[in-house]
């Protein structure tokens, strides 16, 4: 099928098809048809169907059907094609919290044949800066509350050149634009490797890597995880934490709920505090969230009513064996374990709730293979510790990046964990491979991290590690020598984190500084970030 894109910078921009995965498309529900738009799947052919007037999406003030999701969708899409003329294949930076508006924006998109890159909302100019650069993005459709730093970015990315505001009042805002459009929109008829989304993540260097996902691919991961692992049903209500900028969170809390007829409750401010009462006012019954936040909530349930809850699922992190105790004690109900990637799209290894096993990842999700290979790309026996590596219908395809050749060797894709295969069958997870450091269900580049402090009129040198935490997974730690004459103190400790929280988003600020004389460096003089871990 040839591709619908009139602009072609997704296709041109694809790595060399030798240096692609390979790709498996095992069992009927993988078959897919050259042309497919994701969007008339998930949400036109429903409506088509007869099933419009069932519940679709919940928020503040909000409680739209499927048919209501797709009138808005098409607006969106209307105003996108009519006011600001963009053509299939251009991108658009979605930027806001999780809401039923940010929900009918990505659709407006995807209709329009347009590529969705979502943004963090805690993303300052400078990241803004990277992604919609990498990216070339054309158009952003940005909540009115976040607006001030792209507009501090967009000098420097001359690529912008419409951004919208939502959840605003004003006459040219995206709502008061759409209410004069008609309902109706004709998808574009896009090729199945047309791609429709570039999720952004962090290397080691920092700098961002756009992963491209193509329709095929949306609709893959909605065939594999939710239907073999999850088993949702139409009357269930999914609810939870991660951005929908993650692939985690489109997937749990947008993508698999609407694949199967089912509602979302989209939360804006889905803290371990706010969730337990927006479960019990949604009556929620399957939550997605990292495993530091079930940790965090297990305290926080009492006088809420959780017996709507059904399904807990835990990604983004590993999960300790005492978090799944301590959730199942305070709630009955046992953590769906997994792994992801925003390479590969959502969860490949996973297990139900029936074959949970404290410490263990699970098995492979159908319609996925996984091993663990040794440092020349071969396959060990159960028992030895590895590099995992795993092939199905999703896979790494970054965004004109030399590091493709990393992620991908001998048509695996090699995700960057250390895993120990057991002879049942089970991945164990043990650590991660690369300096990324991974708190709180967020990844963050200990690298990013120390060009900020660096910019610190009292920092020398740093190094920033991920050191072991109880409730955190890990947390950020920075080793720092200052300049001659300053003194180190607990003020300076809070000035240097408040001064981290202003240059990069906040969450990757370091909750632990220590002060050093010196710095342990190869003869070269290369940062030896292992002996600070080790330390």
């Amino acid at each position: 099928m040839p591709s619908a894109h009139i602009d072609t910078f997704a296709a041109d921009h694809l790595p060399p098809r030798a240096q692609w995965p390979e790709f498996r498309f095992d069992g009927p529900d993988l078959q897919f048809p050259e042309q497919l738009n994701c969007a008339t799947e998930l949400l036109d052919r429903r409506v088509a169907a007869g099933q419009g007037e069932r519940l679709c999406i919940l928020g503040e003030g909000v409680r739209w059907s499927y048919a209501e999701l797709q009138a808005q969708a098409n607006r969106i899409a209307r105003v996108l094609v009519e006011d600001l003329g963009l053509v299939p294949g251009n991108r658009v930076l979605l930027r806001g919290p999780n809401s039923p508006m940010l929900a009918a924006c990505w659709f407006g998109v995807v209709k329009a044949g347009g590529i969705a890159v979502g943004s963090m909302p805690l993303l300052r100019a400078k990241e803004l800066v990277q992604i919609v650069g990498k990216a070339e993005i054309t158009h952003a459709l940005c909540d009115a509350r976040l607006a001030e730093e792209l507009a501090l970015a967009r000098p420097e990315v001359p690529t912008l050149r419409h951004v919208l505001h939502f959840h605003s009042d004003a006459a040219d805002g995206l709502e008061a634009r759409a209410a004069a459009k008609p309902a109706s929109f004709e998808n574009v008829a896009t090729a199945a490797e047309d791609t429709c989304i570039i999720a952004f993540t962090s290397g080691t260097t920092g700098m961002p890597k756009g992963t491209m996902h193509f329709h095929r691919d949306v609709m893959a991961a909605c065939a594999c995880w939710p239907k073999h692992v999850l088993r949702p049903s139409a009357d269930d209500v999914f609810i939870g934490s991660p951005p929908l900028a993650f692939t985690f969170g489109l997937g749990g809390l947008l993508l698999f709920p609407l694949s199967v007829g089912a509602a979302t409750a989209l939360v804006e401010r889905p803290s371990p505090d706010a969730l337990p009462a927006a479960i019990e006012r949604y009556r929620a019954t399957v939550l997605f969230t990292a495993p530091t936040s079930y940790r965090a909530m297990a305290g926080k349930l009492a006088g809420h009513d959780l017996s709507s809850l059904r399904k807990c699922v835990a990604a983004g992190e590993a999960l300790p064996a005492a978090t799944r105790a301590l959730w199942k004690e305070a709630t009955g109900i046992e953590i769906i374990d997994g792994i992801g990637s925003t390479e590969m799209l959502h969860i490949f290894i996973s297990h139900d709730e029936a074959h949970a096993r404290p410490g263990a990842t699970g098995t492979a999700v159908p319609g996925y293979t996984a091993c663990v290979l040794d440092d020349d790309g071969r396959p060990l026996p159960p028992g030895s510790i590895g590099r995992l590596a795993v092939k199905g219908p999703t896979g790494c395809r970054y965004l004109a990046d030399a590091r493709q050749t990393q992620y991908v060797q001998h048509g695996w894709n090699v995700t960057g964990d250390a895993y120990l295969h057991d002879t049942d069958g089970n991945f164990v997870y043990q650590a991660r491979t690369d300096d990324m450091i991974i708190s709180g269900g967020y990844n963050i580049a200990g690298p990013e991290v120390e060009g900020a402090l660096l910019l610190h009129p009292k920092v020398a040198e740093c190094g920033v590690v991920g050191v072991p935490d109880e409730e955190r997974g890990q947390i950020v730690k920075a080793f720092v020598v200052l300049k001659a004459g300053i003194a180190p103190s607990d003020e300076l400790v809070r000035e240097l984190q408040d001064f981290v929280k202003q240059a990069v988003a906040p969450y990757k600020y370091p909750r632990a500084v220590e002060f050093r004389d010196t710095l342990p460096r190869t003869e070269t003089g290369k940062l030896q970030r292992f002996k600070l871990r080790q330390a």
